[in-house]
């Protein structure tokens, strides 16, 4: 895949720049770690280049003297909400977060729940913490958040939440997803140094919107429509516009809030020390991007794939928002679903087999297509077709003969009671696992699997939940046309 994004370059000047902020504030620093931390699958997917754990290692440099609040929000407890990358649950998450960070010798200090107001299983899962010997915290909701600012900053508002106990100088909040509260946590901590006589700062880490990048940047709009169920909105900065006569983006919760902290840092200090709510970001991201045009193609790609994954759940309030949301984004970008080569490709062999089609991008840009047959479903098809293009193996060779295939049918549908006889991608993997102990070929082929990282395929028909998870695992990034709705040619 080409490269648009200087990963090392990266490493080096971001945790210099944090360096530095945490210099200008003495010995105490809270930084509101937005994004994925651990594992930001979007950054890399807009960036190509960019690492997933690129954070996680630029922030392993400071290890020494940071430690990591993990904040979830109590309702996303309660609505078991799901990390879509990964498929596992909100508060699930946390605890693997804790874990990963942990392993690679970082040091994590609490988990908080905030917006509590005695939610059963926010409860649970305090006591969940408790028993691992975690410590917990519960933050609750202040009225008029974020511009009520003398409640706030009063014992009502911030003083009856709960001060988390620090002891290193870079405090790391971060949080499984957007919307947890990482800010309102620093808020909190801020308030509760400054009645105790302690200075401390804040900073912001969001590696999206991209500050220095123009606005309508199809890198900036991917932001938008990766967070369309929140209704985040990209913006000029107003304050930072008036205070240097620049241009800068953000995004609307960051520009909302801005007010309050310059109340709390003039509380605090007797002045602000930020002007705009872009001086509170240390994001070097966009000075590392080194091929705009990759990283424009990219975007424009995972803006068509959160279309598609959005048509998914037309049938709700919720999703006709996103939609209505990403069209718009589509428009402003100038792409459309036709942008999409494997779309255009599985929907032309669709077409012309009248029966349900895939089709498959490799690193290369050779298109695969496959279709759905009596013994394969079309997403088995097409990974057996992918890895034997890659491994030089003839396209008319069964890698897995239909003697080997039929006698797994039977057991799907005479057995396991299943309707649908066709193999699926994990167990077309199973039988190459299999049969590679005495085939040479079936080795080579599954030698090729590494190599579908990143490529793009899309189908004709929604995917099982089996195939989605293989597809994730192998990291491919994939699209489906829906059932009950065509996607637009915008």
């Amino acid at each position: 895949m080409k490269i648009g994004f200087d990963n090392e370059k990266y490493l080096k000047i971001q945790s210099e720049h944090i360096k530095e902020r945490i210099a200008k504030f003495g010995n105490k620093l809270y930084l509101e770690f937005g994004g994925k931390l651990f594992d930001d699958y979007h950054a890399s997917r807009v960036l190509p280049g960019f690492e997933p754990d690129s954070k996680l290692k630029m922030l392993m440099q400071l290890s020494d003297y940071a430690e990591i609040i993990i904040v979830i929000n109590a309702q996303d407890i309660e609505k078991n909400k799901v990390r879509s990358d990964l498929g596992i649950t909100y508060d699930m998450d946390v605890l693997r977060l804790r874990d990963e960070f942990q392993d690679r010798g970082l040091m994590v200090g609490s988990v908080v729940i905030t917006h509590y107001n005695g939610q059963p299983s926010a409860d649970i899962f305090k006591s969940k913490l408790e028993k691992m010997n975690i410590k917990a915290y519960c933050h609750y909701e202040i009225l008029g958040y974020p511009s009520n600012i003398p409640l706030i900053l009063s014992d009502e508002g911030c003083g009856k939440n709960e001060y988390i106990e620090t002891t290193r100088p870079l405090v790391v909040v971060t949080a499984p997803g957007p919307g947890s509260g990482k800010m309102a946590t620093c808020l909190n901590q801020l308030y509760h140094d400054y009645k105790k006589g302690v200075k401390a700062g804040y900073a912001k880490f969001e590696t999206f919107p991209i500050w220095n990048l123009p606005l309508k940047h199809p890198l900036n709009l991917a932001y938008e429509a990766a967070t369309a169920d929140l209704n985040d909105v990209n913006m000029i900065d107003p304050f930072h516009l008036e205070a240097y006569q620049q241009t800068a983006v953000n995004y609307n919760r960051d520009v909302e809030s801005y007010p309050l902290l310059n109340a709390i840092f003039e509380t605090i200090y007797g002045e602000s020390p930020y002007k705009s709510p872009t001086d509170m970001g240390v994001n070097m991201v966009g000075n590392c991007i080194v091929d705009d045009e990759v990283c424009i193609n990219a975007s424009n790609q995972e803006i068509i794939r959160r279309y598609y994954a959005a048509l998914e759940r037309e049938d709700t309030p919720e999703g006709k928002k996103e939609i209505s949301k990403l069209e718009l984004l589509m428009n402003r970008a100038k792409i459309s679903t036709k942008d999409r080569v494997v779309t255009a490709a599985a929907l032309e062999r669709a077409t012309k087999s009248g029966i349900p089609s895939a089709a498959i991008e490799l690193s290369d840009g050779k298109i695969i297509t496959s279709e759905t047959s009596d013994l394969l479903g079309i997403s088995a098809a097409l990974l057996l077709n992918a890895v034997k293009y890659l491994a030089g193996i003839d396209h008319s060779e069964h890698l897995i003969p239909a003697e080997m295939i039929e006698p797994i049918q039977n057991m799907k549908v005479n057995y396991l009671r299943g309707k649908n006889p066709r193999l699926h991608t994990d167990e077309v993997l199973v039988a190459l696992a299999m049969l590679s102990l005495n085939k040479e070929k079936a080795h080579m082929a599954i030698e090729q699997l590494p190599k579908l990282k990143g490529c793009q395929v899309h189908t004709t028909e929604l995917l099982s939940e089996v195939d989605r998870k293989i597809f994730k695992k192998l990291g491919i990034d994939f699209t489906s046309e829906p059932i009950k709705k065509k996607a637009k040619a915008l």
